[in-house]
């Protein structure tokens, strides 16, 4: 659990996990993630318009400090979306 490391909760991880079976609420956050780019990724504001966006969506509140945590763990990760390693090693992360 990386996450943990960088400030991420393991309570917020859970909450989304659990907001996102609903499949309504998933396939809205896949959309809205549609042509995210790896260059996406590397730029703080971006990361953290898509977390307020995701976060709106699937009601959950996320304060300050965890969306700096989220960016810096995104930042560090340097994910390509478009990778599917990049995509699996993440997945292993949060499973």
């Amino acid at each position: 659990m990386r996450y943990v490391e960088y400030g991420i909760s393991p309570e917020l991880v859970q909450a989304v996990k659990e907001r996102l079976k609903d499949p309504g609420l998933r396939e809205q956050v896949k959309a809205m993630l549609q042509g995210v780019t790896k260059e996406h990724l590397q730029h703080p504001a971006a990361i953290r318009q898509l977390i307020a966006s995701v976060s709106y969506v699937i009601d959950i509140a996320i304060d300050e400090q965890q969306t700096a945590s989220i960016t810096q763990f995104v930042l560090d990760q340097k994910i390509d979306p478009n990778n599917m390693f990049h995509l699996i090693k993440l997945w292993g992360m949060f499973r």
